[in-house]
């Protein structure tokens, strides 16, 4: 039984960036962008962004969930004075999901039947991202690099909501008639440009690479990381 509590309450607690940036008084885009810095610097854990529906203008945009050590290295990098508010936040999460020991038999039930049901769930999860995991693995392992037609139709998307998307997230700009990585994502060797001549007329061709099929594959949520 005390097993069975154990394993329960070592269920890692999170902290939504939204979250974060109400006790900081920021911005929750600045929040994100601090958060995707600090991952691209391994500083603190790879997360993968997850959608929520805004409240009043019903739009859907992104957010992380953060665990407790990482949210205090976000908060350090952006407002560290409050650091003790954070401690507070993180008291009244862990307070509002701390778990009491069964003390009838249907309580000790139930607790093994919410364990059987993550437990289930977990395994679920695990099962349906397993065609993307080998698809990520199996282009990965070719070191060749994908056409943006090509990485829509694996990841079963259309290309131009594809592509759009990718506008919209600041990760690729139009150019002269040419569609472009920003700098940064170019930088972390997620994509390749390759020049070329037809027709007397110069051009640049967008490609991913291996790693950049890999990132934006977990990026779009094709592949979650399960705890």
């Amino acid at each position: 039984m005390n097993d069975m509590v154990k394993q329960f309450n070592n269920h890692p607690l999170t902290m939504s960036s939204r979250e974060i940036a109400e006790v900081v008084d920021s911005r929750h885009p600045d929040v994100c962008r601090t958060i995707e810095r600090l991952i691209d610097k391994g500083a603190i854990a790879r997360y993968t962004p997850t959608a929520y529906t805004h409240p009043q203008n019903k739009q859907t945009y992104q957010q992380f969930h953060i665990n407790k050590r990482d949210s205090y290295v976000v908060v350090a990098q952006l407002s560290p004075e409050f650091t003790a508010r954070l401690v507070d936040r993180w008291q009244e999460l862990e307070g509002r999901n701390a778990v009491s020991i069964p003390q009838t038999l249907p309580e000790a039930l139930r607790l093994a039947a919410d364990l059987a049901d993550q437990v289930e769930e977990q395994q679920k999860l695990i099962k349906e991202q397993k065609p993307a995991v080998e698809f990520v693995e199996r282009y990965v392992e070719t070191r060749s690099t994908k056409s943006m037609r090509e990485v829509a139709k694996v990841l079963g998307v259309k290309e131009r909501d594809f592509i759009t998307q990718m506008e919209i997230e600041k990760i690729l700009f139009r150019q002269s008639g040419n569609l472009l990585p920003f700098a940064s994502y170019q930088h972390k060797g997620y994509f390749t440009v390759k020049t070329g001549e037809s027709n007397g007329y110069a051009y640049q061709q967008t490609r991913f690479t291996p790693e950049g099929i890999a990132w934006i594959s977990k990026r779009m949520g094709l592949i979650k990381d399960v705890a």
